[in-house]
Protein backbone atom coordinates (compact mmCIF):
# COMPACT_ATOMS: atom_id res chain seq x y z
CA UNK A 1 0.00 0.00 0.00
CA UNK A 2 2.92 2.40 0.82
CA UNK A 3 4.58 1.64 -2.32
CA UNK A 4 1.23 2.33 -4.59
CA UNK A 5 0.95 5.75 -2.72
CA UNK A 6 4.38 6.65 -3.04
CA UNK A 7 4.37 5.55 -7.28
CA UNK A 8 0.71 7.69 -6.96
CA UNK A 9 2.48 11.19 -5.69
CA UNK A 10 5.73 10.49 -7.73
CA UNK A 11 3.36 10.61 -11.02
CA UNK A 12 1.82 13.54 -10.12
CA UNK A 13 4.77 15.09 -9.47
CA UNK A 14 6.51 14.03 -12.82
CA UNK A 15 3.62 15.72 -14.38
CA UNK A 16 3.64 19.12 -12.65
CA UNK A 17 7.81 18.85 -13.98
CA UNK A 18 6.11 18.34 -17.76
CA UNK A 19 3.57 21.03 -17.65
CA UNK A 20 6.12 23.04 -16.26
CA UNK A 21 8.46 22.06 -19.02
CA UNK A 22 5.54 23.19 -21.49
CA UNK A 23 3.23 20.12 -22.13
CA UNK A 24 -0.35 21.23 -22.98
CA UNK A 25 -3.37 19.68 -21.20
CA UNK A 26 -2.39 18.18 -18.16
CA UNK A 27 -3.48 14.58 -17.81
CA UNK A 28 -4.68 13.42 -14.14
CA UNK A 29 -6.58 10.07 -13.12
CA UNK A 30 -10.40 11.05 -13.14
CA UNK A 31 -10.54 9.95 -9.90
CA UNK A 32 -9.00 13.35 -8.55
CA UNK A 33 -11.30 15.44 -11.17
CA UNK A 34 -14.80 14.06 -10.69
CA UNK A 35 -16.75 15.71 -7.79
CA UNK A 36 -17.70 13.35 -4.75
CA UNK A 37 -21.31 12.74 -5.98
CA UNK A 38 -19.77 11.57 -9.07
CA UNK A 39 -17.22 9.19 -7.75
CA UNK A 40 -19.52 7.80 -5.66
CA UNK A 41 -22.10 7.18 -8.34
CA UNK A 42 -19.06 6.01 -10.69
CA UNK A 43 -18.30 2.90 -7.76
CA UNK A 44 -21.95 2.38 -7.48
CA UNK A 45 -22.51 2.06 -10.84
CA UNK A 46 -19.92 -0.51 -11.30
CA UNK A 47 -20.47 -2.31 -7.60
CA UNK A 48 -23.77 -2.95 -9.46
CA UNK A 49 -22.89 -4.08 -12.66
CA UNK A 50 -20.61 -6.84 -10.88
CA UNK A 51 -23.52 -7.88 -9.12
CA UNK A 52 -25.63 -8.40 -12.74
CA UNK A 53 -22.91 -10.29 -14.55
CA UNK A 54 -21.25 -11.96 -11.83
CA UNK A 55 -23.59 -13.00 -8.87
CA UNK A 56 -22.10 -16.57 -8.12
CA UNK A 57 -20.98 -17.04 -5.31
CA UNK A 58 -17.68 -18.62 -6.63
CA UNK A 59 -17.06 -14.25 -8.02
CA UNK A 60 -17.53 -13.02 -4.55
CA UNK A 61 -13.71 -12.61 -3.94
CA UNK A 62 -13.80 -10.83 -7.36
CA UNK A 63 -16.37 -8.73 -6.83
CA UNK A 64 -14.95 -7.83 -3.42
CA UNK A 65 -11.33 -7.15 -4.44
CA UNK A 66 -12.22 -5.03 -7.75
CA UNK A 67 -14.75 -2.62 -5.63
CA UNK A 68 -12.19 -2.57 -2.72
CA UNK A 69 -9.07 -1.67 -5.45
CA UNK A 70 -11.94 0.90 -7.01
CA UNK A 71 -12.86 2.89 -4.12
CA UNK A 72 -8.96 3.77 -3.57
CA UNK A 73 -8.60 4.49 -7.41
CA UNK A 74 -11.20 7.11 -6.74
CA UNK A 75 -9.88 8.77 -3.57
CA UNK A 76 -13.08 8.09 -2.34
CA UNK A 77 -13.32 7.88 1.54
CA UNK A 78 -13.41 4.56 3.45
CA UNK A 79 -16.13 5.08 5.02
CA UNK A 80 -17.95 4.07 1.74
CA UNK A 81 -16.61 1.06 1.25
CA UNK A 82 -19.35 -0.98 2.59
CA UNK A 83 -21.79 0.47 1.04
CA UNK A 84 -20.29 -0.57 -2.38
CA UNK A 85 -19.25 -4.08 -0.94
CA UNK A 86 -22.79 -4.21 -0.34
CA UNK A 87 -24.03 -3.08 -4.03
CA UNK A 88 -21.66 -5.27 -5.56
CA UNK A 89 -23.15 -8.49 -3.52
CA UNK A 90 -26.59 -7.44 -5.41
CA UNK A 91 -28.11 -4.59 -3.38
CA UNK A 92 -29.15 -1.16 -5.18
CA UNK A 93 -29.99 -2.80 -8.22
CA UNK A 94 -32.81 -0.15 -8.53
CA UNK A 95 -30.38 2.85 -8.61
CA UNK A 96 -28.38 2.23 -11.69
CA UNK A 97 -30.70 4.88 -13.42
CA UNK A 98 -30.16 7.66 -10.64
CA UNK A 99 -26.53 6.74 -10.68
CA UNK A 100 -26.04 6.67 -14.17
CA UNK A 101 -27.87 10.56 -14.03
CA UNK A 102 -25.51 11.59 -11.40
CA UNK A 103 -22.37 10.44 -12.86
CA UNK A 104 -23.61 11.79 -16.23
CA UNK A 105 -24.06 15.27 -14.73
CA UNK A 106 -20.36 15.92 -13.54
CA UNK A 107 -19.34 19.14 -15.13
CA UNK A 108 -15.48 17.15 -15.15
CA UNK A 109 -17.00 14.97 -18.03
CA UNK A 110 -18.74 17.90 -20.37
CA UNK A 111 -20.57 15.76 -22.00
CA UNK A 112 -18.64 13.13 -22.85
CA UNK A 113 -18.83 9.98 -21.09
CA UNK A 114 -15.80 8.24 -22.72
CA UNK A 115 -14.00 9.53 -20.31
CA UNK A 116 -15.18 7.11 -17.58
CA UNK A 117 -14.07 4.21 -20.12
CA UNK A 118 -10.91 5.40 -20.05
CA UNK A 119 -10.65 5.83 -16.34
CA UNK A 120 -12.10 2.12 -16.14
CA UNK A 121 -9.65 0.74 -18.81
CA UNK A 122 -7.09 2.52 -16.99
CA UNK A 123 -7.99 1.11 -13.47
CA UNK A 124 -8.80 -2.68 -15.28
CA UNK A 125 -5.06 -2.75 -16.61
CA UNK A 126 -2.96 -1.33 -13.53
CA UNK A 127 -1.36 -4.45 -12.64
CA UNK A 128 -0.52 -5.88 -16.49
CA UNK A 129 -3.29 -8.18 -16.75
CA UNK A 130 -6.96 -7.83 -18.45
CA UNK A 131 -8.91 -9.84 -16.88
CA UNK A 132 -11.50 -10.99 -18.81
CA UNK A 133 -14.61 -10.00 -16.98
CA UNK A 134 -13.59 -6.42 -16.36
CA UNK A 135 -13.69 -6.51 -20.38
CA UNK A 136 -17.18 -7.61 -20.13
CA UNK A 137 -17.55 -5.35 -17.01
CA UNK A 138 -16.64 -2.03 -19.04
CA UNK A 139 -18.74 -3.35 -22.49
CA UNK A 140 -21.81 -3.48 -19.62
CA UNK A 141 -21.35 0.38 -18.59
CA UNK A 142 -19.97 1.19 -21.61
CA UNK A 143 -23.71 -0.02 -22.43
CA UNK A 144 -25.50 1.75 -19.88
CA UNK A 145 -24.13 5.10 -20.80
CA UNK A 146 -24.65 4.44 -24.32
CA UNK A 147 -21.14 4.60 -25.72
CA UNK A 148 -20.32 2.67 -28.88
CA UNK A 149 -18.41 -0.78 -28.45
CA UNK A 150 -16.21 0.22 -31.48
CA UNK A 151 -15.00 3.36 -29.21
CA UNK A 152 -13.42 0.58 -26.43
CA UNK A 153 -11.63 -0.55 -29.11
CA UNK A 154 -10.12 2.41 -30.49
CA UNK A 155 -9.21 3.00 -26.27
CA UNK A 156 -7.58 -0.59 -26.22
CA UNK A 157 -5.80 -0.26 -29.82
CA UNK A 158 -4.40 3.62 -28.27
CA UNK A 159 -3.16 2.08 -25.26
CA UNK A 160 -1.44 -0.52 -26.84
CA UNK A 161 0.09 1.37 -29.20
CA UNK A 162 1.60 3.65 -26.36
CA UNK A 163 3.35 0.20 -25.16
CA UNK A 164 4.93 -0.84 -28.39
CA UNK A 165 8.82 0.44 -28.76
CA UNK A 166 7.91 2.76 -31.16
CA UNK A 167 8.78 7.19 -31.59
CA UNK A 168 6.99 9.74 -33.55
CA UNK A 169 7.79 11.48 -36.44
CA UNK A 170 8.66 14.98 -35.35
CA UNK A 171 8.88 15.50 -38.92
CA UNK A 172 5.29 15.47 -40.20
CA UNK A 173 3.63 18.66 -40.79
CA UNK A 174 -0.05 18.15 -41.97
CA UNK A 175 -2.53 19.83 -40.12
CA UNK A 176 -4.43 16.51 -39.47
CA UNK A 177 -1.50 14.69 -38.85
CA UNK A 178 -0.16 16.97 -35.93
CA UNK A 179 -3.68 16.93 -34.56
CA UNK A 180 -3.81 12.71 -34.47
CA UNK A 181 -0.78 12.63 -32.73
CA UNK A 182 -1.76 14.90 -29.63
CA UNK A 183 -5.02 13.69 -28.97
CA UNK A 184 -2.99 10.19 -29.27
CA UNK A 185 -0.73 11.47 -27.00
CA UNK A 186 -2.61 13.00 -24.52
CA UNK A 187 -4.26 9.15 -24.06
CA UNK A 188 -1.44 7.32 -23.66
CA UNK A 189 -0.38 9.90 -21.18
CA UNK A 190 -3.73 9.52 -19.28
CA UNK A 191 -3.95 5.39 -19.19
CA UNK A 192 0.19 5.08 -19.03
CA UNK A 193 -0.09 7.41 -15.37
CA UNK A 194 -2.57 4.61 -14.16
CA UNK A 195 -0.61 1.88 -15.63
CA UNK A 196 3.03 2.69 -14.53
CA UNK A 197 2.40 4.17 -10.59
CA UNK A 198 -0.98 2.63 -9.86
CA UNK A 199 -0.03 -1.13 -10.37
CA UNK A 200 3.64 -0.27 -8.58
CA UNK A 201 6.15 -2.90 -8.61
CA UNK A 202 3.40 -5.34 -9.85
CA UNK A 203 2.97 -4.54 -13.12
CA UNK A 204 6.30 -5.36 -14.15
CA UNK A 205 6.57 -8.42 -12.19
CA UNK A 206 9.53 -7.60 -9.94
CA UNK A 207 10.18 -6.95 -6.30
CA UNK A 208 12.57 -5.03 -4.42
CA UNK A 209 14.88 -2.63 -5.13
CA UNK A 210 14.32 -3.62 -9.09
CA UNK A 211 10.88 -1.91 -9.28
CA UNK A 212 11.31 1.32 -8.23
CA UNK A 213 14.07 2.52 -10.93
CA UNK A 214 12.46 0.58 -13.39
CA UNK A 215 8.57 1.76 -12.59
CA UNK A 216 10.31 5.25 -12.82
CA UNK A 217 11.96 4.76 -16.56
CA UNK A 218 8.84 3.58 -17.73
CA UNK A 219 6.95 6.22 -16.77
CA UNK A 220 9.02 8.96 -17.27
CA UNK A 221 9.13 8.17 -20.83
CA UNK A 222 5.43 8.68 -21.49
CA UNK A 223 5.10 11.52 -18.89
CA UNK A 224 7.97 13.50 -19.65
CA UNK A 225 9.21 15.87 -22.71
CA UNK A 226 7.31 15.45 -26.19
CA UNK A 227 8.80 13.53 -28.22
CA UNK A 228 10.15 11.08 -26.01
CA UNK A 229 10.06 6.49 -26.92
CA UNK A 230 6.62 5.41 -25.84
CA UNK A 231 7.62 2.93 -22.60
CA UNK A 232 10.58 1.87 -24.87
CA UNK A 233 12.22 0.84 -21.75
CA UNK A 234 12.75 -2.26 -20.12
CA UNK A 235 9.66 -1.63 -17.88
CA UNK A 236 7.67 -1.63 -21.16
CA UNK A 237 8.85 -4.55 -22.22
CA UNK A 238 7.81 -6.46 -18.88
CA UNK A 239 4.59 -4.94 -19.58
CA UNK A 240 4.45 -6.25 -22.75
CA UNK A 241 5.50 -9.52 -21.34
CA UNK A 242 3.02 -9.79 -18.87
CA UNK A 243 0.09 -8.62 -21.06
CA UNK A 244 0.71 -10.92 -24.28
CA UNK A 245 3.15 -13.98 -23.02
CA UNK A 246 6.28 -15.17 -23.53
CA UNK A 247 8.06 -11.70 -24.22
CA UNK A 248 5.66 -11.62 -27.01
CA UNK A 249 5.77 -14.22 -28.94
CA UNK A 250 2.17 -15.44 -27.52
CA UNK A 251 0.17 -18.40 -29.04
CA UNK A 252 2.52 -18.46 -32.01
CA UNK A 253 5.16 -19.29 -30.06
CA UNK A 254 3.87 -21.95 -28.96
CA UNK A 255 4.97 -25.28 -30.33
CA UNK A 256 3.93 -29.08 -29.48
CA UNK A 257 7.69 -30.72 -28.63
CA UNK A 258 6.10 -33.82 -28.14
CA UNK A 259 3.19 -35.82 -28.52
CA UNK A 260 0.29 -35.07 -25.80
CA UNK A 261 -1.54 -38.45 -25.20
CA UNK A 262 -3.08 -39.24 -28.71
CA UNK A 263 -3.03 -35.52 -30.02
CA UNK A 264 -0.67 -35.61 -33.28
CA UNK A 265 -1.08 -32.06 -34.32
CA UNK A 266 -1.33 -28.68 -32.36
CA UNK A 267 -0.25 -24.64 -33.56
CA UNK A 268 -1.85 -21.70 -33.59
CA UNK A 269 -1.64 -20.12 -36.94
CA UNK A 270 -1.54 -15.95 -37.04
CA UNK A 271 -5.03 -15.23 -38.89
CA UNK A 272 -4.12 -11.45 -38.75
CA UNK A 273 -0.60 -9.55 -38.51
CA UNK A 274 -1.75 -6.94 -35.66
CA UNK A 275 -1.73 -6.63 -31.58
CA UNK A 276 -4.63 -6.34 -29.35
CA UNK A 277 -5.89 -6.41 -26.07
CA UNK A 278 -8.41 -8.97 -26.72
CA UNK A 279 -7.53 -11.98 -28.62
CA UNK A 280 -9.59 -14.22 -30.69
CA UNK A 281 -9.10 -17.86 -31.07
CA UNK A 282 -11.25 -19.95 -34.16
CA UNK A 283 -11.44 -23.68 -34.28
CA UNK A 284 -11.85 -25.34 -37.69
CA UNK A 285 -14.05 -28.82 -38.11
CA UNK A 286 -12.89 -30.37 -40.24
CA UNK A 287 -10.55 -30.06 -44.09
CA UNK A 288 -11.66 -31.18 -47.49
CA UNK A 289 -9.73 -31.19 -50.62
CA UNK A 290 -9.98 -27.76 -52.56
CA UNK A 291 -10.94 -24.49 -51.09
CA UNK A 292 -11.44 -25.49 -48.04
CA UNK A 293 -8.23 -27.42 -47.64
CA UNK A 294 -6.62 -25.46 -45.00
CA UNK A 295 -7.69 -24.39 -41.28
CA UNK A 296 -8.00 -20.66 -42.32
CA UNK A 297 -9.98 -20.48 -45.41
CA UNK A 298 -13.42 -20.64 -43.44
CA UNK A 299 -12.02 -17.23 -41.05
CA UNK A 300 -11.13 -15.56 -44.04
CA UNK A 301 -13.34 -12.57 -44.01
CA UNK A 302 -13.43 -12.74 -39.85
CA UNK A 303 -12.54 -9.47 -37.97
CA UNK A 304 -14.05 -9.65 -34.17
CA UNK A 305 -10.12 -8.16 -33.08
CA UNK A 306 -6.90 -7.50 -34.40
CA UNK A 307 -5.39 -10.35 -33.19
CA UNK A 308 -6.92 -13.91 -34.16
CA UNK A 309 -5.64 -17.48 -34.64
CA UNK A 310 -7.06 -20.27 -36.12
CA UNK A 311 -6.32 -23.46 -34.33
CA UNK A 312 -4.25 -26.15 -36.24
CA UNK A 313 -5.14 -29.51 -35.06
CA UNK A 314 -5.12 -33.62 -36.42
CA UNK A 315 -5.64 -32.61 -40.11
CA UNK A 316 -4.85 -36.19 -41.17
CA UNK A 317 -7.80 -37.18 -39.52
CA UNK A 318 -10.05 -34.18 -39.88
CA UNK A 319 -9.31 -34.55 -43.85
CA UNK A 320 -10.01 -37.66 -44.03
CA UNK A 321 -13.84 -36.95 -42.02
CA UNK A 322 -13.97 -33.92 -44.82
CA UNK A 323 -13.07 -36.36 -48.01
CA UNK A 324 -16.37 -39.17 -46.19
CA UNK A 325 -18.51 -35.96 -45.83
CA UNK A 326 -18.34 -35.15 -49.68
CA UNK A 327 -18.70 -38.89 -50.52
CA UNK A 328 -21.53 -39.29 -48.76
CA UNK A 329 -23.34 -35.95 -49.42
CA UNK A 330 -22.80 -35.64 -53.14
CA UNK A 331 -24.69 -38.87 -54.10
CA UNK A 332 -27.34 -40.61 -54.53
CA UNK A 333 -27.91 -40.93 -50.54
CA UNK A 334 -28.25 -37.52 -50.20
CA UNK A 335 -31.43 -37.30 -51.74
CA UNK A 336 -32.43 -40.13 -49.76
CA UNK A 337 -31.45 -38.62 -46.81
CA UNK A 338 -32.94 -35.18 -47.79
CA UNK A 339 -36.28 -37.52 -48.59
CA UNK A 340 -36.25 -39.53 -45.01
CA UNK A 341 -35.48 -36.13 -43.24
CA UNK A 342 -39.39 -35.49 -43.68
CA UNK A 343 -40.53 -38.21 -41.84
CA UNK A 344 -37.66 -38.26 -39.25
CA UNK A 345 -35.92 -35.07 -38.07
CA UNK A 346 -38.88 -32.85 -38.01
CA UNK A 347 -40.92 -35.29 -36.71
CA UNK A 348 -38.85 -35.78 -33.79
CA UNK A 349 -38.60 -39.53 -34.36
CA UNK A 350 -35.30 -40.48 -35.35
CA UNK A 351 -34.17 -43.69 -34.55
CA UNK A 352 -31.58 -46.26 -35.75
CA UNK A 353 -34.43 -47.92 -37.43
CA UNK A 354 -36.45 -45.13 -39.35
CA UNK A 355 -33.38 -44.36 -41.75
CA UNK A 356 -33.55 -45.64 -45.13
CA UNK A 357 -31.16 -48.38 -45.93
CA UNK A 358 -29.59 -46.87 -48.74
CA UNK A 359 -28.06 -44.43 -46.45
CA UNK A 360 -27.60 -47.34 -43.81
CA UNK A 361 -25.79 -49.71 -45.91
CA UNK A 362 -22.82 -47.00 -46.36
CA UNK A 363 -22.89 -45.74 -43.04
CA UNK A 364 -19.08 -46.96 -42.25
CA UNK A 365 -17.73 -44.02 -44.78
CA UNK A 366 -18.61 -41.70 -42.37
CA UNK A 367 -18.77 -43.24 -38.52
CA UNK A 368 -15.31 -44.46 -38.55
CA UNK A 369 -13.35 -41.53 -39.32
CA UNK A 370 -16.51 -38.98 -37.28
CA UNK A 371 -15.92 -41.08 -34.29
CA UNK A 372 -11.73 -40.98 -34.33
CA UNK A 373 -12.19 -36.83 -34.70
CA UNK A 374 -15.44 -37.18 -31.89
CA UNK A 375 -12.62 -38.65 -29.72
CA UNK A 376 -9.34 -36.50 -30.66
CA UNK A 377 -11.51 -33.34 -30.30
CA UNK A 378 -12.19 -34.07 -26.87
CA UNK A 379 -8.50 -34.73 -25.94
CA UNK A 380 -7.64 -31.44 -28.32
CA UNK A 381 -9.78 -29.49 -26.30
CA UNK A 382 -8.33 -30.55 -22.68
CA UNK A 383 -4.64 -29.63 -24.34
CA UNK A 384 -5.85 -26.53 -24.94
CA UNK A 385 -7.49 -25.80 -21.89
CA UNK A 386 -4.25 -26.28 -20.49
CA UNK A 387 -2.52 -23.96 -22.77
CA UNK A 388 -4.62 -20.78 -21.41
CA UNK A 389 -4.20 -21.48 -18.00
CA UNK A 390 -0.76 -21.67 -18.33
CA UNK A 391 -1.18 -18.02 -19.76
CA UNK A 392 0.59 -18.93 -23.15
CA UNK A 393 -1.83 -15.88 -24.62
CA UNK A 394 -0.90 -13.59 -21.87
CA UNK A 395 -2.76 -11.98 -19.72
CA UNK A 396 -5.52 -10.89 -21.85
CA UNK A 397 -9.59 -11.58 -22.88
CA UNK A 398 -9.60 -14.65 -25.04
CA UNK A 399 -13.08 -15.43 -27.50
CA UNK A 400 -13.38 -18.82 -29.23
CA UNK A 401 -15.30 -19.76 -32.20
CA UNK A 402 -15.75 -22.87 -33.59
CA UNK A 403 -17.80 -24.97 -35.49
CA UNK A 404 -18.59 -28.66 -35.95
CA UNK A 405 -15.98 -30.59 -34.28
CA UNK A 406 -14.22 -27.36 -33.48
CA UNK A 407 -17.33 -26.53 -31.37
CA UNK A 408 -16.42 -29.80 -29.67
CA UNK A 409 -12.85 -28.88 -29.22
CA UNK A 410 -13.96 -25.62 -27.39
CA UNK A 411 -16.52 -27.04 -24.91
CA UNK A 412 -14.43 -29.74 -23.77
CA UNK A 413 -11.92 -27.39 -23.17
CA UNK A 414 -14.18 -25.52 -21.32
CA UNK A 415 -15.62 -28.50 -19.26
CA UNK A 416 -11.58 -28.93 -18.87
CA UNK A 417 -10.88 -25.31 -17.16
CA UNK A 418 -13.86 -25.43 -14.92
CA UNK A 419 -12.39 -28.61 -13.04
CA UNK A 420 -9.16 -26.27 -12.40
CA UNK A 421 -8.49 -23.59 -10.48
CA UNK A 422 -7.81 -19.89 -11.23
CA UNK A 423 -9.75 -20.49 -14.47
CA UNK A 424 -11.75 -17.32 -14.42
CA UNK A 425 -11.19 -14.44 -15.67
CA UNK A 426 -9.32 -16.03 -19.34
CA UNK A 427 -12.44 -16.25 -21.81
CA UNK A 428 -14.56 -13.66 -21.94
CA UNK A 429 -17.43 -15.14 -24.99
CA UNK A 430 -17.34 -18.70 -26.91
CA UNK A 431 -19.13 -18.99 -30.38
CA UNK A 432 -20.17 -22.89 -30.60
CA UNK A 433 -21.79 -23.24 -33.95
CA UNK A 434 -23.23 -26.96 -35.10
CA UNK A 435 -21.41 -28.79 -32.05
CA UNK A 436 -21.91 -31.95 -32.41
CA UNK A 437 -21.85 -32.18 -28.06
CA UNK A 438 -24.57 -33.13 -25.23
CA UNK A 439 -27.49 -30.49 -25.10
CA UNK A 440 -28.93 -31.11 -21.62
CA UNK A 441 -28.50 -27.79 -19.60
CA UNK A 442 -26.86 -29.53 -16.39
CA UNK A 443 -23.83 -30.45 -18.84
CA UNK A 444 -23.17 -26.45 -20.21
CA UNK A 445 -23.96 -25.02 -16.43
CA UNK A 446 -19.78 -25.74 -15.65
CA UNK A 447 -19.33 -23.61 -18.82
CA UNK A 448 -20.60 -20.35 -17.00
CA UNK A 449 -17.22 -20.91 -14.12
CA UNK A 450 -15.28 -19.62 -16.30
CA UNK A 451 -16.90 -17.85 -19.63
CA UNK A 452 -17.26 -14.17 -18.83
CA UNK A 453 -19.44 -12.71 -21.41
CA UNK A 454 -21.47 -15.01 -23.49
CA UNK A 455 -21.95 -18.30 -24.48
CA UNK A 456 -23.67 -18.93 -28.20
CA UNK A 457 -25.17 -21.74 -29.13
CA UNK A 458 -25.81 -21.62 -32.93
CA UNK A 459 -27.56 -24.59 -33.98
CA UNK A 460 -29.99 -26.15 -37.08
CA UNK A 461 -32.87 -27.83 -36.47
CA UNK A 462 -32.85 -29.44 -39.84
CA UNK A 463 -29.27 -30.41 -39.93
CA UNK A 464 -29.66 -34.18 -40.72
CA UNK A 465 -26.20 -35.24 -40.76
CA UNK A 466 -25.41 -34.31 -37.08
CA UNK A 467 -28.80 -36.17 -36.41
CA UNK A 468 -27.59 -39.62 -38.39
CA UNK A 469 -24.07 -39.54 -37.27
CA UNK A 470 -25.98 -39.90 -33.21
CA UNK A 471 -28.82 -41.84 -34.66
CA UNK A 472 -27.10 -44.81 -32.60
CA UNK A 473 -26.74 -42.73 -29.61
CA UNK A 474 -28.11 -42.15 -26.25
CA UNK A 475 -28.28 -38.39 -26.57
CA UNK A 476 -28.95 -38.41 -30.12
CA UNK A 477 -32.66 -36.49 -29.52
CA UNK A 478 -30.53 -33.85 -26.98
CA UNK A 479 -27.66 -32.44 -29.51
CA UNK A 480 -26.77 -28.85 -28.72
CA UNK A 481 -26.41 -28.05 -32.82
CA UNK A 482 -29.51 -29.40 -33.26
CA UNK A 483 -31.50 -27.38 -30.64
CA UNK A 484 -31.45 -24.59 -28.11
CA UNK A 485 -29.77 -25.53 -24.68
CA UNK A 486 -32.55 -24.66 -21.97
CA UNK A 487 -29.91 -22.81 -19.49
CA UNK A 488 -30.75 -20.30 -17.33
CA UNK A 489 -27.85 -18.14 -17.05
CA UNK A 490 -27.52 -14.32 -18.40
CA UNK A 491 -24.80 -15.61 -20.25
CA UNK A 492 -26.68 -18.22 -22.61
CA UNK A 493 -27.86 -17.38 -25.82
CA UNK A 494 -29.30 -20.17 -28.02
CA UNK A 495 -29.60 -18.90 -31.83
CA UNK A 496 -31.71 -20.59 -34.10
CA UNK A 497 -28.99 -20.66 -38.04
CA UNK A 498 -31.78 -22.93 -40.02
CA UNK A 499 -32.70 -19.93 -42.32
CA UNK A 500 -28.92 -19.54 -43.02
CA UNK A 501 -27.76 -23.18 -43.04
CA UNK A 502 -29.59 -25.71 -44.74
CA UNK A 503 -26.91 -28.76 -43.67
CA UNK A 504 -23.89 -29.37 -41.62
CA UNK A 505 -21.54 -28.50 -44.34
CA UNK A 506 -22.99 -24.95 -44.66
CA UNK A 507 -20.84 -24.41 -41.20
CA UNK A 508 -17.96 -24.22 -43.22
CA UNK A 509 -19.23 -23.12 -46.74
CA UNK A 510 -21.65 -20.51 -45.39
CA UNK A 511 -19.62 -18.98 -42.38
CA UNK A 512 -19.28 -15.34 -43.91
CA UNK A 513 -23.33 -15.26 -43.55
CA UNK A 514 -22.99 -17.17 -40.25
CA UNK A 515 -20.72 -14.64 -38.34
CA UNK A 516 -22.88 -11.81 -39.76
CA UNK A 517 -26.16 -13.83 -37.99
CA UNK A 518 -24.12 -14.26 -34.76
CA UNK A 519 -22.92 -10.47 -34.56
CA UNK A 520 -19.22 -11.60 -35.30
CA UNK A 521 -18.22 -8.21 -37.29
CA UNK A 522 -16.40 -9.34 -40.63
CA UNK A 523 -14.38 -7.55 -43.49
CA UNK A 524 -16.53 -7.49 -46.48
CA UNK A 525 -19.23 -6.02 -44.23
CA UNK A 526 -18.34 -2.92 -41.68
CA UNK A 527 -21.04 -2.37 -39.55
CA UNK A 528 -23.26 0.92 -40.05
CA UNK A 529 -23.54 1.56 -36.53
CA UNK A 530 -20.56 1.88 -34.19
CA UNK A 531 -20.32 -0.20 -31.64
CA UNK A 532 -21.07 -3.66 -33.50
CA UNK A 533 -18.25 -5.35 -33.07
CA UNK A 534 -19.63 -6.66 -29.81
CA UNK A 535 -20.76 -10.35 -30.08
CA UNK A 536 -24.09 -9.34 -29.30
CA UNK A 537 -25.02 -5.91 -31.17
CA UNK A 538 -27.08 -4.21 -33.66
CA UNK A 539 -25.58 -6.06 -36.41
CA UNK A 540 -26.29 -9.07 -34.85
CA UNK A 541 -29.68 -8.16 -34.63
CA UNK A 542 -30.15 -6.86 -38.17
CA UNK A 543 -28.52 -9.73 -39.48
CA UNK A 544 -30.86 -12.07 -37.86
CA UNK A 545 -34.09 -9.84 -38.72
CA UNK A 546 -33.06 -10.08 -42.23
CA UNK A 547 -32.72 -14.03 -41.92
CA UNK A 548 -35.80 -14.63 -40.78
CA UNK A 549 -34.09 -16.04 -37.50
CA UNK A 550 -36.75 -15.93 -34.12
CA UNK A 551 -33.59 -17.26 -32.35
CA UNK A 552 -34.60 -17.96 -28.35
CA UNK A 553 -31.81 -16.38 -27.12
CA UNK A 554 -32.24 -12.64 -28.88
CA UNK A 555 -35.71 -12.92 -26.95
CA UNK A 556 -34.06 -12.75 -23.77
CA UNK A 557 -31.12 -10.44 -24.32
CA UNK A 558 -33.59 -8.28 -25.44
CA UNK A 559 -35.85 -8.64 -22.35
CA UNK A 560 -32.37 -8.29 -20.16
CA UNK A 561 -31.59 -5.13 -21.59
CA UNK A 562 -35.13 -3.89 -21.05
CA UNK A 563 -35.29 -4.48 -17.54
CA UNK A 564 -31.99 -3.33 -17.28
CA UNK A 565 -32.70 -0.10 -18.87
CA UNK A 566 -35.85 0.16 -16.47
CA UNK A 567 -33.99 -0.18 -13.36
Amino acid sequence: MAAEEKWKGWALKQQKEAEHGGEREPCVLLGQQLGEPGRFAYAALCGISLAWLFPENEQSSFRTEFIKGFVKWLDLPDAVLPAMTAFADGLGGEGTETFTEILLKDPVLKGNPLLIIEDLLSFSLRDGSYDARARVLICRVSWLLRIPLEDLKVLEESLLESLKEQKEEDSETAEISRKKKERRKKLKRYLLIGLATVGGGTVIGLTGGLAAPLVAAGAATIIGSAGAAALGSTAGIAVMASLFGAAGAGLTGYKMKKRVGAIEEFEFLPLTEGKQLHITIAITGWLCTGKYGSFTAPWSSMLHSSEQYCLAWESKYLMELGNALDSLLNGFVNMMAQEALKFTVLSGIVTALTWPASLLTVASVIDNPWGVCLHRSAEVGKHLAHILLSRQQGQRPVTLIGFSLGARVIYFCLQEMAQEKDSQGIIEDVVLLGAPVEGEAKHWKALTRVVSGRIINGFCRGDWLLSFVYRTSSVQLNVAGLQPVDLDDRRMVNMDLSSVVNGHLDYMKQMDTILKAVGIKTKECQPEEKGSGSLFSSQAKKSQRAAGSKARGVEDTRKEEDEAGGE
